[in-house]
């Protein structure tokens, strides 16, 4: 029997946008911001009330991130967030929110407004995903759904030509149907679960001095391409109310996909 997982119910009519945290505008998160912005503009064409997407960043655009990340020579200098929360609400006509700070590293310091029912990752360095899902995990958990109610992590990660996007859910179980056809997953594993990251070295993913010695690092459609195969989970998701699959392994020098069942 296939294996699925349906979306938490409270997802499919929400009595407001979907709320969605961004952590990180580089390479990836500027593609996923992107992505979500189609994605926000499909969903309110079909009734639902879409996404409000709060984006945190605290840097600033340096001429190494042109052309690799979505900014121009005219950006240079501006906060990356608000940069492109700003050509976002001007492109699609939202009033989506751009924090130029770190995303607060333990639950006390988290306002309510810090919380999002998905909270998708783009950072490049370990630390910070560590912290997120003890910020995450640490949220009591309640049975009522609003707008600050955690539900799922999605988390994007690469190196030079190869990459993973983990979709996972923050409680430890979403309530599922009962189904004849199906044999229904309530959890789903987070990054922090399949990833060793004490295998990684920090230093891999650390800033450029120019574009030449970031496309060492990172090749140019490694992260379009992440981006483009996980914001269509989180579509499938929405779209469809369920996913047979909650991540992916890419291989650009390969040109191979493998999925992640759920």
């Amino acid at each position: 029997m296939k294996r699925v997982h349906y979306i938490d119910n409270y997802l499919i009519n929400p009595q407001h946008p979907v709320t969605v945290n961004v952590i990180g505008a580089g390479g990836t998160g500027s593609q996923v911001l992107t992505c979500l912005a189609r994605f926000d503009t499909a969903l309110r064409g079909l009734g639902h009330p879409g996404l409000f997407v709060t984006l945190y960043d605290p840097d600033t655009v340096t001429e190494a991130n042109i052309g690799r990340q979505l900014f121009s020579p005219s950006d240079i200098g501006l906060n990356k967030a608000q940069c492109l929360v700003t050509r976002m609400n001007n492109f699609f006509g939202n009033g989506w929110k751009a924090v130029p700070d770190i995303y607060p590293a333990i639950l006390k310091d988290a306002r309510r407004d810090n919380l999002a029912n998905i909270t998708i990752t783009c950072t490049d360095n370990i630390k910070s995903r560590l912290d997120l899902w003890n910020t995450l995990k640490a949220v009591p958990v309640s049975e009522y759904r609003s707008y600050e109610t955690p539900l799922y992590w999605m988390d994007f990660g690469n190196t030079q030509t190869s990459g993973q996007v983990v979709l996972g859910t923050v409680p430890k179980k979403i309530k599922q149907p009962v189904s004849r056809l199906y044999e229904t997953v309530s959890s789903l594993k987070v990054i922090t679960r399949l990833v060793k990251y004490a295998s990684v070295k920090e230093e891999d993913s650390g800033p450029s001095c120019s574009l030449a010695e970031a496309l060492e690092k990172q090749d140019l459609f490694i992260n379009s391409t992440l981006a483009q195969l996980g914001c269509n989970i989180l579509w499938r998701m929405f779209r469809h109310g369920l996913i047979e699959h909650h991540g992916l392994y890419l291989n650009l020098e390969t040109m191979k996909v493998n999925p992640i069942p759920v």
